[in-house]
């Protein structure tokens, strides 16, 4: 556990000290909060009773945690294999667990820092409301959970797909845009074409955005999802199935060296 500690401090050091990390990972959330924030202010949805402000940030805090999870790590492992970093951490006597326990801890402990910078604007600026249940607060509890590691394991099962840490941020940035597009981050899922919706749906980010909906948004909202309804049970079952998935993914394709490396 010292091991594991250690290991995610020197993680969080290097995101901290790298300006391109803390912008993209860690601010540009916020700053799409602030600024779509802003304009959708006055924009009614569905449900007269909320406005496309607050329906927006329950998107963005899932944004967040597409950003910490898979966008960080899809980009920085494939930089640090063609470092040799985690090559050299292969030829040491710490137990290979100890080097994705502390990308675990950095990923944890950035999603807090995101969601808890987010819900500040959200107070603010957005009139969101904070869980007034424990109910409320332990499905945000669960939702979060199972969105946060199953998009950490797709991001480490993606770094063995791009081919070299240069062109790692030109192949996840589309495909996170893609998602954030078509699972009702900037726009309002049920208005979204069908075809599109059926597509979102595949991935966690759709179901991660649901479920905090039905945390930050009053209960009269869930008649105009898609289904009537927030659909709880629905979204656990898919987001644990995309953990177990994800989690095998990594098991299958992970690679400590580049080609070129052997």
């Amino acid at each position: 556990m010292d091991l594991a500690l250690a290991q995610g401090n020197i993680e969080l050091k290097q995101f901290f000290r790298t300006r391109e990390s803390l912008v993209f990972t860690l601010l540009f959330p916020i700053m799409l909060m602030v600024i779509f924030g802003s304009i959708f202010q006055n924009v009614p949805t569905a449900d007269p009773t909320v406005s496309l402000s607050q329906y927006f940030v329950t998107g963005m805090i899932a944004s967040g945690f597409l950003a910490t999870g898979f966008q960080n790590l899809a980009i920085t492992i494939p930089i640090e294999r063609d470092r040799g970093v985690i090559k050299r951490y292969r030829a040491t006597p710490m137990p290979k667990w100890i080097y994705f326990v502390g990308k675990a801890f950095s990923v944890g402990a950035l999603a807090l820092v995101s969601t808890v910078l987010l819900l500040i604007v959200a107070l603010l600026f957005y009139d969101i409301k904070l869980p007034d249940t424990a109910e409320k607060w332990g499905t945000f509890a669960w939702v979060s959970v199972l969105g946060l590691v199953s998009f950490a394991l797709l991001g480490v099962a993606m770094s063995s797909a791009t081919p070299t840490g240069r062109s790692a941020p030109a192949v996840v940035t589309p495909i996170a845009l893609v998602l954030q597009f078509t699972s009702g981050v900037f726009f309002e899922y049920s208005l979204l074409p069908d075809w599109m919706q059926q597509f979102a749906a595949i991935f966690p980010l759709k179901w991660v955005t649901q479920g905090l909906r039905s945390v930050f948004l009053p209960e009269s909202f869930a008649a105009k999802e898609v289904a009537g309804s927030f659909e709880p049970g629905k979204t656990a079952i898919i987001l644990a199935a995309w953990c177990v998935g994800g989690l095998i993914l990594c098991l299958l394709t992970f690679k400590w060296t580049t080609k070129r490396d052997g």
